[in-house]
């Protein structure tokens, strides 16, 4: 157990049943009243952002909570299954805990977060860039633009489509974000 006192930004704790990552806190101290401490919550299951408001010196139940790399073997009809970079055990996870898998190619390393104590698994997520390389796109046609920004639509190896400029081409290697699913550069 532990008190706001003892909150930082990153600490894990379990609020109303869910674990929780501190993102954001204040403390308050009022002219009149009792102190508190304003936060800010995401949720580990879902991503989602709480605001909630503690009392100054409120009992807060905080959880073990565990990075751990994976390797990504192969996907089934039942989800993605995975294997741990230092013991070699197999997970196997359902699509729903998997963000932006269809940037994932076989043999894609990537970090999953557990709850230590029940063994869960809460995300599973992918490096913030990825390489991949492009299988199919429309040739660019000059003249074809009205603005600086132009973009198209490009086919990757692993069969996701995201927007890219007009000057890639099919065969070229490129760098994603797997935050938005944007363009970064060509890899060379």
């Amino acid at each position: 157990m532990a008190t706001t006192a003892d909150f930082k930004n990153g600490l894990y704790l379990n609020f109303n049943g869910k674990p929780c990552q501190i993102v954001w806190f204040q403390h308050v101290k009022p002219g009149k009243g009792p102190a508190f401490v304003k936060t800010k919550l995401r949720n580990l299951e879902n991503g989602r952002i709480l605001e909630n408001t503690f009392t100054a010196g409120a009992k807060i139940d905080t959880i073990n909570v565990e990075r751990r790399p994976y390797q990504f073997l192969y996907k089934d009809e039942d989800g993605f299954n995975f294997m741990h970079e230092e013991t070699y055990e197999q997970i196997h996870l359902g699509t729903d805990l998997v963000d932006n898998a269809d940037l994932m190619k076989e043999g894609q390393h990537v970090e999953m977060m557990f709850l230590a104590d029940e063994e869960r698994c809460l995300t599973c997520e992918l490096p913030t860039y990825v390489e991949l390389e492009v299988t199919y796109t429309e040739p660019a046609v000059k003249g074809d633009t009205a603005s600086t920004n132009a973009q198209k639509e490009i086919t990757l190896e692993t069969g996701a489509i995201i927007m890219a400029p007009l000057f890639i081409n099919i065969g070229e290697r490129i760098r994603v974000n797997t935050t938005d699913r944007s363009y970064g550069e060509r890899v060379k």
